[in-house]
């Protein structure tokens, strides 16, 4: 740990975002699905293929898990932590 670090038990816990490409998402809805803090919605605009893509509600509650970007098979899902 570096010199001047506190870690509380709020700054312990990992944050992070994530970004849906709305061009290959086809709005399969399995990354709805396993978000577990279910932030994860369908989109209200189509694509241009036609698709309601999924979109991120950042709500401040993502923890960067990843689990959205492992299930999605687009790969149209990256995940950022802070």
């Amino acid at each position: 740990m570096s010199a001047g670090l506190t870690l509380t038990p709020e700054s312990n816990k990992m944050k992070g975002f994530i970004t849906i490409s709305q061009e290959f998402c086809k709005g399969c809805e399995i990354c709805i699905s396993f978000c577990p803090k279910k932030i994860i919605s369908r989109s209200d605009r189509f694509n241009a293929a036609g698709y309601l893509p999924a979109a991120f509600n950042n709500n401040g509650e993502c923890t960067g898990c990843a689990i959205c970007a492992l299930v999605c098979p687009e790969v149209a899902i990256e995940v950022y932590r802070d």
